[in-house]
């Protein structure tokens, strides 16, 4: 039976009742109820209520689902040179070509660019064809960009890449430290199970390290906005005190680790002022938090893309290890050293090889036990004898012709990867670019030469791992859209018509679930950390009713399917070549890409609440466009008035290696005190798709790590000028517009999707005729033109069949209209003249003046917040109770946070000399 058979008929048996599956967003896993209506189609998401990882919560991505999981704007039919081609054609182009060039060229000259969206059953697959057939390691993944220098660090100190915590760990601390993540944003169910934990336990004590006061600053007992980069001067720091304090757990280290002594001796002069001069903070707030550490029995050191992302990131990683080693405060309940994953699958592509520099099952290239292992399990006619190209290093032979063909999977490195302009230099020059992906259209997709469709969220069909090893399956609820196929398929039909067919004749992800799972335990005697003996040889039934689980999963005597485990190192044996944790001695150095007189500004990246990656699936929605619908770049305030900058003011970024007078990158400015002087802060998401120039990628240079490979895409060197424009405004159009349609009118847009179409923030030095007459011509359905002028602005409105259906404002300077209101009146038929008479002046009713959208499930914006604060509501949870934000999926409750300690009524102290009695009266 096909696996699209098996859809289908799994979401026939499940109408007008319940399946679950597991989100496809950020790496902490949540299962998710879908339900049906009686026709069979999807019909309700819902956290899953007995998932391990989130207890029926779910983030407001995750409880947007079904809005972004249309068919519209995905890639249905396989196509070479953009004309729609039949599967064999496209596949038989693929093998063909890859053959060609590894005959000439050596099977070097190829390459797999892969990514943590896949599921593990995919990565599998592509790993075996990539290693074990055509005999190369030049497979890399995303995940480098997120996850490369957590696995790297915690390969160093435990021999392994093994996350040694669990989620519980979070609730269960006495003292969680986030370093580098703004979670309450990037992992929103985490985070509220964190906020709940502190709720319950008021002693619990939060600090938050990171340069921005983010979101989750709100929780934080204590901030240390440390100067970016120097995050080892900090946790060396950390040692030195533990030392000097008598922190030091000496028998765990006697007994359980080796290399201490020359750690101690490197931070011996890291004392709290010299650290406190290294990270510019306080020495006051440095000392107490280096005391919680030294007195709390129970401490989480938790740590996300703001350590990873460096030159340095491995050394981060360690630095945080150390502490933990050199305290014993690891492998016990609620303790450990512990990364958050970016992506939902990062960890499972990890598991099965997907990084260059590994072979599955945790197996490494260079130990000839391991290579022989996994051929003789394989039985392939080769495997790879050194490490493969990593992401930067990819693209660089991709650029330089030494790789002459590149698959690329499930992922937008024209977006992602730094240094674009090198990208689309190589992307360019690549003699074939195959693109395997479920949309029709991206920035990487402009250069395949040849495009394939794959199945999205509720046709895929496979297992992902969390942050916490805990697997679970994405199941197939739906069939594949078009003619998509799924990833592991995809890939099999091209081993096969490359001629390699004994090694991927599967006919169901259960099948290559069971030789991955084969593959973990044979020849492992306990030997590698990664053991799923007990889910070998799961049957079908086993397979599609596999319940969330922690690996490693260990076969015994007792039970097929054992419960796994929730920590790691709880006997204090590690997987390194003495069983004893290695210490790893670090020394604090700066970021690679270095502030200069030209380019003096810290440019720092992240994600937004609402969004995910680039967009493709998220920014399909109003829903998810309402809270942060711009890219933007957030500055302080006192960097502003240097430069004369106020709110929504266009400025042009560039940097040393992109001196250009084009705008590569313009984004309107946000002035933010939440940002330290010198340093800036923009969102990932935007790309050409759908903006002019909104992808900051091109800020930052090949800067990466030595050791993990991974790109420092926290620290560009920047400069930024302001630009001025004639005219700065909003379109709003009841239908799509095309990139190149925009280009015509304006120099700077951003497009974003509303309830009823499309809302285009824009500026231009056009004057408004030729504004008005570019309108004109390209919407001549249009039978009535509206407009209004004055000194500072001007509109245009457009009908179609007697409803509104256009609506154009424009300003000398920015401009911001209220979506709601706009989205009430387009296609409103013959429109109320007082209604339209405001339009035209701008002027929205006094119902639509909420400010900015707060809350996006039940869209209350930020005036009615501020008033209802105002008025004496000062809480979290009665803001909730009677304006119904944060009662959802709970993803602003720091905003809400932040809202009150900002605007929360000032109660003055009393003169208690003044107060009289009611017997003195």
């Amino acid at each position: 039976m096909s696996s699209s058979s098996s859809n289908v008929e799994q979401a026939s048996a499940c109408a007008a009742s319940l399946a679950t599956t597991t989100c496809p967003y950020c790496g902490v896993g949540c299962g998710v109820d879908v339900s049906f209506d009686i026709k069979g189609n999807l019909a309700s998401v819902t956290g899953s209520s007995d998932h391990p990882a989130n207890y029926g919560r779910l983030c407001v991505k995750g409880s947007k689902l079904l809005d972004t999981n249309s068919t519209e704007g995905r890639l249905l039919s396989p196509t070479v040179m953009g004309e729609q081609v039949s599967w064999d054609e496209a596949i038989g182009q693929v093998a063909t070509k890859f053959n060609d060039v590894i005959a000439q060229y050596g099977p070097d000259a190829v390459a797999f660019y892969v990514s943590g969206q896949l599921l593990t059953e995919d990565y599998y697959v592509a790993n075996k064809l990539m290693k074990g057939y055509i005999g190369s390691a030049n497979i890399d993944t995303n995940s480098r960009l997120c996850m490369s220098s957590a696995v790297a660090a915690y390969k160093r100190s435990f021999g392994a890449d093994a996350v040694p915590c669990c989620y519980e760990d979070l609730e269960q601390t006495e003292l969680l430290i986030l370093v580098g993540s703004n979670a309450a944003w990037t992992h929103p169910v985490l985070f509220q199970r964190i906020e709940r934990a502190k709720k319950i336990n008021p002693d619990m004590k939060v600090v938050i390290v990171d340069p921005r006061r983010t979101s989750s600053a709100e929780l934080a007992d204590i901030h240390l906005a440390i100067k970016p980069g120097s995050d080892v001067a900090l946790f060396n720091g950390l040692i030195q005190y533990l030392s000097k304090e008598d922190g030091l757990d000496k028998n765990y280290i006697n007994s359980y680790t080796e290399g201490f002594d020359a750690v101690l001796e490197s931070c011996l002069d890291s004392t709290v002022a010299h650290v406190a001069k290294e990270c510019d903070v306080s020495e006051t707030n440095l000392t107490h938090f280096y005391e919680l550490f030294l007195t709390t029995k129970k401490v989480v050191t938790a740590y996300c893309m703001g350590v990873n992302q460096s030159t340095s990131g491995t050394d981060k990683a360690n630095s945080i290890i150390n502490c933990h080693l050199a305290s014993g405060k690891l492998g016990k309940e609620g303790c450990g050293p512990f990364s958050l994953t970016g992506q939902p699958n990062a960890m499972g592509g990890r598991e099965v090889g997907g990084l260059a520099n590994m072979l599955a099952c945790h197996m490494d290239i260079d130990n000839p036990e391991h290579r022989d292992t996994v051929q003789s399990y394989w039985g392939s006619p080769s495997i790879p004898t050194k490490v493969g190209l990593k992401a930067v290093d990819m693209f660089d032979d991709i650029n330089q012709g030494k790789v002459k063909a590149v698959w690329i999977m499930a992922t937008n490195p024209m977006v992602s990867m730094p240094n674009r302009q090198k990208i689309a230099a190589a992307l360019a020059k690549c003699e074939l670019v195959v693109v395997s992906d479920c949309v029709q259209k991206n920035d990487t997709l402009d250069y395949a030469h040849i495009a394939l469709p794959a199945t999205g969220w509720s046709e895929k069909d496979g297992t992902v791992t969390n942050s916490e090893r805990r697997i679970s399956r994405q199941r197939g609820l739906m069939p594949a859209s078009g003619e998509a196929k799924h990833d592991w398929q995809i890939i099999c039909d091209v081993a096969k018509a490359m001629g390699f067919d004994s090694g991927f004749n599967f006919s169901r992800p259960s099948e290559i679930f069971a030789e991955y799972t084969g593959l973990t335990s044979f020849k492992n005697n306990g030997t590698r950390d990664l053991d799923l003996s007990g889910l070998c040889n799961l049957s079908d039934r086993e397979y599609n009713r596999l319940k969330p689980i922690q690996w490693p999963v260990i076969s015994s005597a007792e039970t097929k399917q054992p419960d796994g485990t929730k920590r790691l190192f709880t006997d204090g044996q590690f997987y390194t070549e003495t069983g004893k944790a290695q210490f790893v001695d670090i020394s604090y150095t700066q970021p690679e890409q270095l502030t200069s007189e030209n380019f003096p500004f810290v440019l720092n990246s992240g994600r937004i609440r609402d969004q995910w990656h680039t967009m493709t699936r998220t920014g399909k929605t109003a829903e998810l466009t309402s809270h942060i619908g711009r890219p933007f770049l957030a500055i302080n305030p006192k960097d502003a008035d240097k430069l004369n900058l106020k709110d929504n003011d266009l400025v042009q970024l560039n940097a040393a290696h992109l001196c250009s007078e084009n705008l590569n990158v313009c984004l309107p400015v946000k002035i933010d005190n939440n940002q330290r002087i010198g340093e800036l802060f923009a969102p990932i998401h935007w790309s050409a798709t759908n903006s002019s120039s909104s992808n900051i990628a091109a800020l930052y240079t090949d800067a990466n790590d030595k050791i993990s490979g991974q790109p420092e895409l926290k620290h560009a060197a920047i400069s930024i000028v302001k630009v001025d424009f004639a005219h700065q405004g909003q379109l709003f159009v009841q239908q799509n517009l095309s990139i190149a349609l925009l280009k015509q009118a304006f120099e700077y847009f951003v497009t974003t999707p509303f309830d009823k179409g499309t809302l285009v923030s824009f500026a231009t030095n056009k004057n408004l005729t030729v504004l008005r007459t570019w309108l004109v011509n390209n919407f001549p359905l249009f039978e009535e033109w509206v407009g209004a002028n004055s000194e500072v602005f001007s509109s245009t409105c457009g009908l179609r069949e007697g409803q509104l259906a256009l609506s154009m404002g424009t300003s000398n300077r920015a401009l911001e209209l209220d979506q709601n209101w706009i989205s009430s009146l387009i296609g409103e038929l013959n429109i109320n003249p007082e209604k339209l008479h405001g339009l035209l002046n701008l002027q929205p009713d006094d119902s639509f003046k909420q400010g900015k959208l707060i809350c996006s499930c039940f869209k209350v914006g930020e005036n009615t917040i501020v008033e209802a604060i105002k008025q004496g509501n000062c809480s979290v949870d009665g803001l909730g109770a009677s304006l119904k934000c944060g009662t959802n999926c709970g993803s602003c409750k720091s905003e809400l946070s932040q809202l009150i300690t900002k605007h929360k009524p000032t109660i003055l102290p009393v003169d208690e000399d003044k107060l009289i009695t009611l017997e003195a009266v």
